[in-house]
This record gives structure tokens, sequence and C-alpha cells, in this order.
């Protein structure tokens, strides 16, 4: 008789340098010390947070598939053989939550194709913490991603967001390569309208963590780093 198949349980990991059940569940850590497979995006921080969540796992164990965008369409599949050999698999983010801005989507859409069952786990997502404490419409938001590198391409692209969030009533978040960040910081001072809404949530669940929504006007009067520190930017009306 073949074996059940085995289950793909998504993984998320911590936003930064911190203990790891300091912000993840106790289910994270029982699924982790069960789970010898894993997709993850970075071998080497991947075993670290392994070894960090669950000290008494034997690593050599471990068999862990590398996505990253390097890794062909094709190679894929293959990262869920063993759940159909009745073992599960952990898809493992690089931060935060699989799926969620992470190249993990492609694996779920995948088992899901294949009628594999998917569970996702409690753990932290920078975007969902950023809407919370924004203050801003939680009810009715958008996430973009990354806004375009070339400077006049991305002012554009926040004057669309402005618009957008005026027209629909919708609160619209978006992140920057955090080296970046000042940047972007600066474009968005310049940029958008002074009684526009900007929220700048840095360093979530860390202990530099800054959270502030101010106006454009307000912010200009505001001085604060974020280059090299992870942010999520909210703006609304």
């Amino acid at each position: 008789m073949q074996a059940p198949n085995g289950i793909l349980y998504l993984i998320p990991t911590t936003l930064g340098d911190n203990e790891p059940l300091e912000v993840l569940p106790l289910s994270v850590k029982k699924v982790i010390e069960a789970t010898n497979h894993f997709i993850v995006e970075n071998e080497k921080s991947a075993r670290r947070f392994i070894k960090k969540i669950t000290p008494k796992k034997v690593q050599p164990l471990l068999e862990l598939y590398v996505l990253n965008k390097y890794t062909q369409d094709q190679e894929l599949p293959a990262f869920l053989e063993a759940i159909h050999q009745g073992k599960n698999v952990g898809l493992l983010s690089e931060a935060g939550c699989p799926g969620v801005a992470d190249p993990g989507s492609e694996i779920v859409k995948i088992a899901h194709e294949r009628g594999i069952r998917v569970v996702p786990l409690v753990g932290p997502s920078s975007i969902l913490m950023a809407m919370m404490a924004s203050g801003m419409n939680g009810q009715n938001f958008a996430f973009n991603g990354y806004l375009p590198i070339d400077k006049d391409e991305r002012k554009r692209a926040i004057k669309q967001l402005e618009k957008r969030a005026k027209d629909l009533d919708q609160s619209q978040a978006f992140i920057e390569t955090p080296y970046r960040n000042d940047k972007l910081m600066a474009d968005l001072t310049s940029t958008l309208s002074g009684n526009t809404r900007l929220c700048v949530a840095c360093d979530i669940t860390l202990a530099t963590e800054y959270i502030k929504t101010l106006t454009i006007n307000e912010w200009k009067k505001t001085s604060v780093s974020l280059h090299k520190r992870p942010t999520m930017f909210v703006i609304d009306k």
C-alpha cells in the first residue's frame, strides 16, 4: 500500500537577528523538530536558523533544496518528491512569511496542482505588522513590492500610488532594497503632496524598531536614517 502524502508546511522566520521564540510560536519549533526536508532561499542562513530554534537537530540528516532567483522552473517539482513518499517538507522563508513577497509561492502553486495539503504556520509578516501599526486603511490596502530603480520612473510610480490611494481610498504599501531606503525617502518627501500621510515601519520586531506615521510636511522636518534597515513604506490620503 502506498504511503499517504506528507504535508507542505509554510514556515515563517524572524525579521531580523532576534531570538526565534520571541516572535514565533511553539508550533513552528515542533514542526521543524519533526521535519528533515526543507526548501530554502539560502542554505547557510537556513541551517543557522534551524540550529538556533532546534539545537539538538542532527544537521547532516537535513535535505535542503535551494529556491532562489537562479533556480530553474523545471527543478521545482523534484523539491516536493519527498511528500509523495509520505515525508513532510518545510518551505522556509529567508525573512517573515513564505509565499508573500517571496519566491516560495511557485512551490505552493505546484503543491495545490498536485493535491498536496498546504499548512501555513503563524509568524511575523512585515506587511501586516506595518499596516497594523500605521493607523491607515487596513480594510482596503495593496502591497506593491519594489518601486522602479530609475529616479524618474520611481517618481512617476510614487505619484501613481498617491493617486490610487486617494481615488480608491486604498492604502499603498511598498518596500525598497535597504541600502536605497534613504534615497527613496528623499524622493517620497519631494514628490508626494504635503498633506499625504506616510508610514515608515523599520526594523519591525527588533530592538531598534522604528514606526511612525506623519504627513509629508511633518516628515520634511524629521530626520531619520533608514540605511540598510529593512523598512516598509505605506502611503494614504
